[in-house]
């Protein structure tokens, strides 16, 4: 029997999680299988994915072929890595010490990586609600700013009329005195 790690599509049209089983390679995509390994929700940023790391290491150990993506997410997840690191002990290469120290660091740094990808979200996230409010604070002051201006257009507009009206008074005298300078030198 050829046993295969794959997803299973659980979830509503649109928006889907998957189940990660090991399942027969002749069942169908959602039918029978023979160990459910864990779950991978693609809708959350970053992909939530929680594997049952002990079983997906026993099917991996086993020959188990697996799926582009669920090979993708055993990788992701480190199984597939352990998995070499214990290939490595049986050929005589590591010790059991140094393949768990090499996996702690390997973990460690693949969990710094996850966290500040999560810190980058959350703090651009944080930017683009900050810009927005400010945007709807900008458009709320001219909002309040043309409603000032409809709401008191009569003595504005009076005041207004006054001012433009100022400027022209005060340059008709000024014309007539340059006018009354100009006859004075021409009787001269």
């Amino acid at each position: 029997m050829a046993t295969r790690i794959r997803l299973q599509r659980h979830g509503k049209k649109g928006y889907a999680f998957f189940h990660i089983v090991a399942a027969d390679s002749r069942a169908k995509r959602d039918g029978k299988f023979i160990e459910k390994l864990g779950v991978y929700n693609p809708n959350t940023n970053p992909a939530t994915i929680d594997i049952n790391f002990d079983a997906a290491l026993k099917w991996v150990q086993t020959g188990a072929e697996m799926t582009d993506t669920a090979r993708a997410i055993l990788k992701y997840k480190g199984v597939i890595y352990k998995n070499h690191l214990l290939n490595g002990i049986k050929k005589g290469a590591l010790t059991e010490a140094d393949v768990e120290k090499k996996f702690e660091a390997w973990l460690s740094e693949k969990e710094g990586k996850v966290t500040s990808k999560k810190d980058a979200l959350s703090t651009a996230a944080e930017k683009e609600k900050a810009a927005r409010l400010a945007a709807e604070k900008e458009v709320n002051e001219k909002r309040a700013q043309e409603l000032a201006a409809q709401n008191a257009p009569v003595e504005e507009t009076t005041a207004a009329e006054e001012a433009t009206e100022a400027p022209e008074a005060t340059e008709a005298p000024a014309e007539e005195a340059a006018s009354e300078e100009t006859s004075e030198d021409k009787a001269e």
